[in-house]
């Protein structure tokens, strides 16, 4: 029999703590309702934490010049093909700005448009090419005290040598190498080792960027309010009281809890695509749990179950934010396998893809979401993708960054463990010799490079126009010419890295209206139970409009969710003080 913890009461739950389940729980604290914000894992962050951290956020301050809420509304159609109402889209549109107003005057978090980053469906009409992506800035987590070793790490990949975060623009200037970019590697080294205090505490860079630094920002949002945070505690159940969601049935070490929650629940505990019996009943293609970045463990899908226990309807639950991935083991961990996603690396010169007959398939440097779509599509038609296979020259190797391996010129094949060759890397002398090593036909491959090598001398990709959009172009070095995202794969030796069809997260989750509350399955609201982010389903329905189209939503949805749910508390409140006054008999 299970001990028993003293139940807890509170009158918003949230669940989960990624940042929109954070910034939820901030938003609906200031609005004068008592939160609790519970965690399922030993580490507050989630996904967020280990993501790029930008937001997708048309017409923000930055750009209202260059921008407009009806090109954005006809793009933010145009995307999700009319499989989201239009009254749902209007309420992103019309909350985004202002939510991240909200963050930066109210919470410290700050986020500023990125010049020249494109949206990632450059094809659709009213697509921007200039800032609506915003990025966050750095923040000095060393404020957090002891909370700061809670929060979950960001990924090896996106710090320098493992250890020294690196920010949007860091990414950028280095992967570009762009005028200064020596001089920036050396500040960021010597910032990091001449923080002395901090090295004797912890290897951890006290500078958290992208993901990491927006989950600090709101994690000091809620220090400095005061909202408790239970760690290592799951949801059970859903506690439903005539009609209305009152609060939750949680664990924690074994022991079992309620806390009731007299105003709402809020679901953002993320998606269930670290479950593979769910991955296997929902998702439309055979995918495998150790291709997807995201905390393992993490997202179960156990918020969903709980709503769809108690009648809430799903949305999307056959997508997922696709990414192509690659398997490079860890470090400093023997025998532990971690997982890359190849969001940029794609687009630089000297590269391609192909799937298991030697043929490409799809513009490489597209959105990492589209591309896994290519996967999927070109799988079905030639059974000979999801794996499909990454190739590329000494040109590239020595220049660029591939998931967590580091440029030649910083990390030389000779450094790389032994064993990773032929396993994770394959290296050959020659194309012919490549093909065989990875089990295509090298008459084809060959074929396939030739052809790619006479567009990278046109600059012209005739196939796929692949360099054509600005988007293709962002990350790659501007000096390669005549397109900076196309050069000749010719220099020995050559290199192959098997991709599969890895994720971000699952995108379906429960249905929920411009409020985030959830519906049932007749489409009327449950009482009570909002959800958000990945638990939710995607506003974004199949498409991906452009970097941080995930967190952008669930900030979004999270400051409406916490608005709504103070707007009714007050109409009650107000109701019950214009109620005649009863007399007891």
């Amino acid at each position: 029999m299970n001990a028993v913890i003293d139940d807890k009461r509170c009158e918003v739950l949230v669940v989960g703590s990624g940042a929109g389940a954070l910034l939820a729980a901030i938003r609906a604290h200031d609005q004068g309702l008592k939160v609790l914000v519970i965690e399922k894992t030993d580490r507050y962050g989630g996904t967020s934490a280990l993501s790029g951290g930008g937001i997708w956020i048309p017409n923000n301050s930055g750009i209202v010049q260059q921008d407009s809420y009806e090109q954005a509304l006809t793009y933010f159609k145009a995307c999700t093909q009319g499989l989201v109402p239009e009254e749902k889209l209007r309420a992103y549109l019309d909350s985004a700005p202002e939510m991240v107003e909200y963050m930066r005057n109210n919470v410290g978090v700050k986020y500023n448009p990125v010049e020249g980053y494109s949206d990632y469906c450059q094809h659709l009409p009213g697509a921007s090419d200039n800032g609506r992506t915003m990025f966050v800035e750095p923040v000095d987590a060393g404020v957090l005290g002891a909370d700061f070793f809670a929060l979950r790490e960001a990924d090896m990949g996106a710090k320098l040598f493992g250890r020294i975060a690196l920010d949007y623009y860091d990414g950028q200037l280095l992967g570009a190498r762009a005028k200064g970019w020596k001089r920036k590697i050396f500040s960021l080294i010597w910032n990091y080792w001449s923080d002395l205090s901090w090295r004797a505490k912890t290897r951890r860079d006290r500078r958290v960027t992208m993901g990491s630094a927006l989950i600090a920002g709101l994690r000091i949002g809620m220090q400095q309010r005061n909202i408790p945070l239970l760690l290592n505690t799951p949801l059970e159940q859903l506690i439903v009281e005539n009609g209305q969601v009152t609060g939750a049935v949680v664990s924690q070490n074994a022991n079992t809890f309620k806390i009731h929650a007299s105003k709402a629940v809020i679901l953002g505990a993320g998606g269930f695509e670290q479950d593979q019996k769910l991955r296997d009943e929902y998702l439309k293609t055979a995918t495998k749990v150790e291709w997807s970045v995201t905390p393992m463990h993490g997202n179960t899908g156990g918020a969903i179950q709980a709503g769809q226990h108690i009648g809430a309807a799903t949305e999307f639950m056959h997508e997922a934010w696709w990414a192509p991935t690659v398997r490079i083991p860890a470090a400093d961990t023997p025998n532990v396998n971690m997982r890359s996603a190849l969001f940029i690396e794609r687009s630089y010169a000297h590269s391609l893809c192909v799937n298991r007959l030697g043929k490409r398939f799809a513009n490489e440097a597209m959105s990492y979401n589209d591309f896994g779509h290519e996967m999927i599509r070109d799988n079905q038609q030639s059974g000979a993708n999801t794996p499909c296979w990454f190739i590329f020259d000494a040109n590239y190797r020595k220049k660029n960054i591939l998931g967590r391996i580091m440029p030649g010129s910083i990390m030389p094949d000779s450094s790389l463990p032994p064993e990773w060759w032929d396993t994770v890397l394959y290296r050959a002398g020659s194309i012919s010799e490549l093909a065989q090593k990875i089990g295509i036909d090298s008459k084809q491959l060959e074929q396939t490079i030739s052809t790619f090598n006479g567009y990278a001398k046109t600059g012209v990709d005739l196939e796929f126009k692949r360099g054509h959009y600005s988007f293709d172009r962002f990350y790659c070095d501007p000096r390669h010419q005549p397109n900076p995202s196309l050069g000749a794969l010719e220099k020995a030796p050559f290199y192959a890295i098997r991709v599969d069809l890895g994720d971000l997260g699952s995108k379906g989750g429960l249905k929920v209206d411009k409020d985030a509350n959830v519906l049932d399955l007749d489409g009327k609201p449950i009482p009570g139970l909002y959800a958000i982010g990945n638990t939710s389903g995607a506003v974004t329905a199949d498409s991906y409009p452009g970097a941080g189209g995930t967190l952008g939503p669930a900030l979004t949805f999270g400051y409406r969710a916490a608005n709504h749910i103070a707007q009714h508390a007050n109409s009650q409140s107000t109701h019950s003080q214009n109620q005649p006054e009863q007399t007891l008999v």
